[in-house]
């Protein structure tokens, strides 16, 4: 056993070959990676018409898809251009039919790119939508470096804050709002356990109970470059090490580094966060292509040193943003992950690799 589990180590820390990957993968790969080194400029600032070009755009439809899925943009608060686009199952509309529950969601794109609009977030939250018979809440915060630290938090405190204060979403069907989960991908998932500390930490009355948080590849970093940034730089698509530099130098306060507590979590470099008792169970999704893993499972270990529930999924062949591309196996894999984690129906501090032949 010891001998097979020094194997998987080794196996694990060797050089990678870049991911095989089906053409249609590759190409939109290319294009989100093309548009993001333009878009990065070298003083800091977003070049958003170069961006755009990439940056597919879907509208809202108040009429069901073929997914049986509606979408409507509400405005949480126009003064700052704060919105969120507000998914509903099509077949949940009657009077007698059980409250939903929520799931907020946060996007990804480094604080500072791409928005509750753009096609590959608004499609997978339509996924969620229909798989999870969930009422999905995506929420288009503030974007960096025009907005920095702490607005993104701030704006997801808020998105929470409107839902407690509205009873729900008007027009749309009954929601629970007891069964609250915060989710979110890479940035949006850093922004997700934010969000949760910081609504947690406040202890005031609120018909919202945050009941769980699914981080799908969170970002988070410290000054230290890992063994696996440095294992996978320029063999991983989507993330380096000079594209996430210029994303944490966009988001965080000017002049902080990267052991800022936005950023590092994990205690290696400073205390760690203080975590409230109502902190919510969460559920970690690693892939084994993602550069940023090792940051990953730290956080997950974090969570469990406070006494925190947690459950690690890990996809070993899977990129930074896999779950975007309906195409990939990994991607329908995760979506029933999170179904059993918000049913309850998995142990929370049993661990998951998917793909991988575990020895008797």
């Amino acid at each position: 056993m010891e001998a097979s589990k020094k194997g998987q180590e080794e196996a694990a820390a060797a050089p990678r070959a870049p991911p095989a990957l089906p053409w249609t993968v590759r190409l939109q790969l290319f294009g989100l990676v093309a548009a993001t080194d333009l878009a990065q400029r070298r003083d800091g600032t977003v070049n958003r018409f170069a961006f755009s070009l990439a940056d597919r755009q879907a509208r809202a439809c108040a009429r069901p898809d073929r997914l049986g899925v509606r979408s409507a943009d509400v405005a949480v608060d126009a003064s700052r251009g704060l919105w969120a686009r507000v998914f509903s199952p099509s077949a949940a509309g009657g009077s007698s039919a059980s409250p939903l529950p929520v799931v907020v969601y946060f996007h990804g794109g480094g604080f500072a790119l791409l928005s509750a609009a753009s096609a590959p977030i608004d499609g997978m939250c339509r996924r969620l939508c229909r798989e999870l018979g969930a009422v999905v809440v995506s929420v288009n915060y503030r974007l960096a470096p025009e907005h920095r630290y702490p607005a993104a938090y701030d704006d997801g405190v808020d998105a929470l804050r409107f839902l407690a204060d509205t009873g729900g979403l008007p027009a749309g069907p009954a929601v629970d709002l007891s069964r609250c989960f915060l989710a979110g991908d890479s940035a949006g998932g850093n922004i997700a356990h934010h969000v949760a500390q910081r609504w947690t930490a406040a202890a005031s009355p609120s018909p919202i109970r945050l009941a769980g948080i699914v981080l799908l590849q969170p970002y988070f970093g410290g000054e230290e470059r890992t063994e696996s940034e440095l294992r996978l730089e320029g063999v991983a698509p989507v993330v380096n090490m000079r594209r996430s530099d210029w994303s944490w130098r966009a988001f965080l306060p000017e002049g902080a580094d990267r052991n800022h507590p936005a950023a590092h979590v994990t205690g290696e470099a400073g205390p760690e966060p203080e975590l409230p008792e109502a902190f919510p169970p969460a559920m970690v999704v690693i892939g084994g292509l993602d550069p940023l893993q090792d940051w990953q499972r730290r956080y997950a270990a974090m969570l469990r040193r406070q006494g925190k529930a947690v459950r690690v999924v890990e996809f070993p062949e899977a990129i930074h943003g896999f779950y975007i591309f309906p195409e990939l196996a990994d991607a329908g894999e995760l979506v029933k992950e999170i179904k059993a984690f918000m049913h309850g129906s998995r142990v929370l501090d049993h661990d998951h690799k998917w793909g991988l032949t575990v020895p008797a």
